[in-house]
């Protein structure tokens, strides 16, 4: 057997001095609130995923799976959480947290609501906000580099949805470590499926959210796991980041909990559409539409144009990750819904978007991440030119969506999803802020 780690390696440790700073923080009745309103955005964005193509393909192999195996009862916690975790990224409208590039929700939220039904609601909570400080801590750190190459939420999420599993589990700080350490060590997750509209970020979410729920409930046997995994030799700093800073890594006593810093879409495309699509929703209230539009020009920064500089889209994913065609149907249709990424709506708006172009500027290049803006200059066929720029978008903590807007989306989602009830699930999952067990979404996979 192998002998564990003595306490001073692990209280050295990044990882030990994560998880003493996240486990020393208090929770107030206000984080809990806000915890189940984000929890509410992954379950709903969980039961829309299933009315998709990749959605309808996740349900499919995990029956297939069933069938090979001659089981048809519970699925096990891992398997909820993986098949969860790729269901709530599929539609690209759940949230995201800016400074260090995650969606947190997909990662963390399954991995606690395959663990948590029946459980007390302010427990599940409060591992929820562990998850969320813990992978987007993780993502502050690895410096801007490693998001050219590698999805943050793939890589830094194993660690949120570890330390959620951990807090549900009541893991002693050693325990954590060591969940986290294996975590780490199943990082994984590239930016290539782009070049062909692949459907392997929702693979990205869900290994992410079951990676760290294995990682935790293992440790809970004994289980050891690499105490440095961040800073060590061998770790994920050398592997995968050039330009990592670990000073971001453990919060001030002073820095509220990032979950309050996550920003919440309004629309289903890529966040870094999102400041530009505002933009241009604003301008298609002065223009009246497309018809008198000549040119157009956004202006953002690297981030964006190096994930959505994209003319030509072939493909609803293609059209999500496309700041052309997203500032086009905002201009004409007033609105970007799920059907602006339909065949019909890439096909009627390639004109337009040919004649878009983008570029970064400084302005908005030395704010990213901590503010993602745009600019978006729109020229008429009359001569006229009219543009508008923000300095964050709809939904970030700057301009957040209200209580309403917020149940009004999720209820949307679940409409979308096919919920029978949508109003029952969203009055349980508010109410797990009282204390109210924490509702089973095992059947939402069987509706």
């Amino acid at each position: 057997m192998n002998k564990p780690d003595t306490p001073a390696r692990f209280s050295t440790s990044l990882s030990a001095q994560l998880t003493q700073a996240i486990r020393e923080r208090p929770v107030t009745r206000d984080d809990l609130e806000a915890a189940a309103l984000f929890t509410l955005d992954a379950i709903a964005n969980t039961v829309a995923g299933r009315n998709s193509v990749p959605g309808a393909k996740l349900l499919a192999w995990q029956r297939a799976m069933q069938a090979a195996s001659g089981s048809a009862g519970q699925i096990d916690q891992a398997r909820l959480s993986f098949l969860y975790g790729a269901l709530c990224h599929i539609l690209e409208v759940d949230d995201l947290h800016r400074a260090s590039v995650v969606h947190p929700g997909c990662v963390v939220v399954p991995a606690v609501m395959a663990m948590a039904a029946g459980r007390p609601g302010n427990e599940a909570l409060t591992a929820v906000l562990r998850g969320f400080e813990a992978c987007t801590r993780v993502g502050m750190s690895v410096g801007p580099a490693h998001y050219r190459t590698w999805h943050n939420t793939a890589t830094c999420g194993p660690y949120g949805s570890a330390m959620a599993a951990a807090s549900l589990l009541q893991l002693s700080a050693e325990q954590t470590v060591h969940a986290l350490g294996n975590a780490g060590s199943q990082s994984a997750g590239l930016w290539e499926f782009l070049d062909t509209g692949a459907e392997t970020k929702h693979l990205h979410a869900g290994r992410g959210a079951e990676a760290g729920l294995v990682a935790a409930t293992l440790a809970a046997q004994g289980f050891t796991g690499a105490p440095t995994i961040l800073e060590g030799r061998r770790g994920f700093f050398i592997a995968t980041c050039s330009d990592a800073d670990p000073s971001r890594l453990v919060p001030p006593d002073t820095d509220p909990w990032q979950l309050h810093l996550t920003s919440i879409k309004p629309w289903p495309s890529c966040r870094h559409t999102h400041p530009a699509i505002d933009c241009a929703l604003t301008l298609y209230q002065r223009i009246g539409g497309a018809a008198r539009v000549e040119r157009v020009e956004v202006s953002a920064y690297p981030a964006a144009l190096d994930l959505c500089d994209r003319v030509q889209v072939n493909s609803a994913y293609e059209g999500k990750f496309s700041l052309q065609h997203c500032v086009a149907a905002a201009l004409t249709d007033g609105q970007v819904i799920f059907d602006s990424f339909e065949p019909e709506a890439r096909a009627r708006l390639a004109d337009l978007r040919s004649r878009i172009a983008v570029e970064p500027v400084e302005e908005f290049s030395s704010a990213y991440p901590v503010h993602w803006g745009s600019r978006v200059r729109v020229s008429l066929k009359d001569g006229t030119v009219l543009e508008q720029a923000v300095s964050d978008a709809r939904g970030d903590p700057e301009l957040p969506l209200g209580f309403d807007d917020m149940v009004s989306k999720a209820r949307g989602l679940m409409v979308h999803g096919g919920h029978p009830e949508p109003d029952s699930l969203i009055q349980g999952i508010l109410a797990m802020a009282d204390g109210a067990p924490a509702p089973d979404l095992a059947p939402l996979l069987n509706m």
